[in-house]
Order: C-alpha cells, then sequence, then structure tokens
C-alpha cells in the first residue's frame, strides 16, 4: 500500500487587528505623514504671482539689454548710429569681426590673454590646494597664527600693494613679460580660504588609512585630496579665470608694449585710436564669448562648491 502523502497546511492567518479590521499589509496601506502646509498668511496670491512675474520680467529685459545691443551695433555697418532705430537686426554685417580677426595685434592680444588666464587657473588652484590641505590637516606650530595672517591680506586695499609689486617686478626684469605678469597674482587670500573651508569638512579617518597603508603625504594629496576637490576647483577655477580674463589694471601696467597687452586694455586703446563702434564691439563681444562659455561649463558645480565651503569648517 503506497504511504498518503498530506499537503503542507497552509500558513496561519495573521490574527485581526483589534476591532475586527484585518492588519495592514507591510508596504501597503499605509499613509504618509501629511505634509508641512504654508501658513494662510504666506501663500502667494495670483495678483503677488504676477506682480513677481512682470518684475522677473522686467529684471531679465534690464540685464541682458546691454549684451543684444552690444551684439547687434557689432554687426552694423561702419557709419553714424542712429538710436533707437540701430538697435534693430535690419542690415546685418559681419565686416567688422574680419576687421578685427585679420588685424596683426588682436590675435596677439588673445593669445596673451589666454596664458595670462589659463596658467593664473593652475598656479592659483595647485598653490591654493595645497596650503588650504596643510592649514586644514596638518599640525605644525603657529598654524593658526600664520593662516589668519595670511587671510588679513583680503583687507588690503589691491590698490595698496600694487606699487611696492611693480617695483619689486620691475627691479627683477618681469616688465612686459609673462612671469612678470602671472606670478604676482598666484598668491590668492580667497582661494586658499576656500580650500581650507572645504577640506576642514572632510574625515580624518580617511586619511589616517592612508597612512596605515603606506601612502605618503604626496600620494594622500594627488589620490585623495584633489579627486575630493573637485566641485571646488571647478567653482574656484572659473572664478579664477573670469577674474583674469578680466582684469585690467594690472596688466596695463606690467605690459608696456603693444605685444604684451591683454583684450581688456588693447580693446580700451582701440577707443583712443578713433576706431570704428562696430569693431570697438566685436571686439568686445570677442572677449566676451570665452568668459560665458566658462561659465557654461563650470555653472552645475557652483552651488556644490560654494555652499559646501561654506558650512564646513
Amino acid at each position: 500500500m503506497a504511504p498518503t502523502t498530506q499537503a503542507p497546511a497552509a500558513p496561519a492567518a495573521p490574527p485581526a487587528a483589534p476591532g475586527g479590521t484585518a492588519p495592514a499589509r507591510p508596504g501597503r496601506g499605509r499613509r504618509r505623514a501629511p505634509a508641512s502646509e504654508v501658513p494662510a498668511g504666506l501663500r502667494p496670491t495670483r495678483t503677488g504671482k504676477l506682480v513677481r512675474g512682470v518684475l522677473l520680467a522686467l529684471a531679465s529685459v534690464a540685464t541682458l539689454f546691454p549684451f543684444y545691443a552690444m551684439v547687434v551695433l557689432s554687426l552694423h555697418p561702419q557709419g553714424a548710429v542712429d538710436l533707437p532705430g540701430s538697435l534693430f537686426p535690419w542690415h546685418l554685417t559681419g565686416g567688422a569681426y574680419s576687421e578685427v580677426l585679420g588685424s596683426r595685434d588682436v590675435p596677439r592680444w588673445l593669445l596673451n590673454t589666454l596664458v595670462y588666464s589659463l596658467v593664473s587657473v593652475v598656479g592659483v588652484l595647485l598653490l591654493a590646494s595645497l596650503a588650504g590641505y596643510a592649514f586644514a590637516k596638518k599640525r605644525f606650530p603657529g598654524r593658526e597664527t600664520m593662516f589668519w595672517s595670511f587671510l588679513s591680506m583680503v583687507m588690503v586695499p589691491y590698490h595698496v600693494t600694487m606699487i611696492p609689486t611693480f617695483i619689486l617686478i620691475s627691479k627683477l626684469g618681469g616688465v612686459d613679460t609673462y612671469w612678470g605678469l602671472i606670478v604676482p597674482t598666484l598668491a590668492n587670500a580667497q582661494a586658499v580660504f576656500l580650500m581650507r573651508q572645504f577640506i576642514l569638512g572632510l574625515p580624518d579617518e580617511i586619511f589616517e588609512a592612508a597612512r596605515l597603508d603606506g601612502c605618503g603625504e604626496l600620494q594622500i594629496f594627488l589620490r585623495i585630496v584633489l579627486p575630493l576637490l573637485k566641485p571646488v576647483l571647478a567653482t574656484l577655477g572659473t572664478f579664477v579665470f573670469l577674474w583674469h580674463w578680466n582684469d585690467f589694471l594690472w596688466p596695463l601696467i606690467v605690459g608696456q608694449s603693444a605685444e604684451m597687452r591683454t583684450l581688456t586694455v588693447g580693446i580700451a586703446s582701440l577707443q583712443q585710436e578713433q576706431v570704428p563702434l562696430n569693431q570697438v564691439l566685436a571686439g568686445s563681444v570677442i572677449a566676451f564669448v570665452p568668459i560665458f562659455s566658462a561659465y557654461l561649463v563650470g555653472q552645475r558645480y557652483f552651488t556644490e562648491g560654494v555652499v559646501g565651503s561654506a558650512v564646513k569648517g
């Protein structure tokens, strides 16, 4: 006689909840906590939204209008400018850009500005990250005194130190040279402070584990610190690039010959040579495109880098 098999018993039903209601299944039937409601007195009205939209639209037009006028007038044929008729995009031509880009000086000025901006960005980021790491994670006598003394340079006006700096650079033969243009701008107290504040928020356990694995200080800086600094490096690099690209006073003093002028200094010199307005504005548009491109590339790092550095430490 074949042995009989019995089906496995069905799992017992969960006990009923008090009051006769079935218990709620896990993950189902749960009611979310009510979201915090805005007080009635703070809720925007339709009139408030309309007024806010109109004000934002007016602010946008006021902000974009100078750029629009610069581009349209740069494409305007050479001759007298009749406002507001010349602001309408009629009878546009690119002759001014051909004249500017075909001249002998403007490509040289563009090269000087690129060298001045890019090399300064690399130098400032390297020195600021090294100094920020030392002030944030290294222990040595006089660290706080040295840091706050260096940071006090922010309170000294730039024009006060300009004359002594120029005298020192001229004594060393740095006038009309790239290194004389770049080296004095590498010591940036704001950049060091930003780097220090960001690195202070990094956990010390990461560095201790790296030292236990046999990493030296240079390996820790290259393999741990720099990869974690990408947001603040992108943010600071964009700001430094914009500042050097638009810098006018120091390149004007150091670059005394026409071959060592930057774009900002060169475009300002065009106004003294009775150059037509459309060519001057064409040069301004050419100078504006790189900094606008740099902003578009680095804008997604701005919030993360600046906010992260501000709340740490």
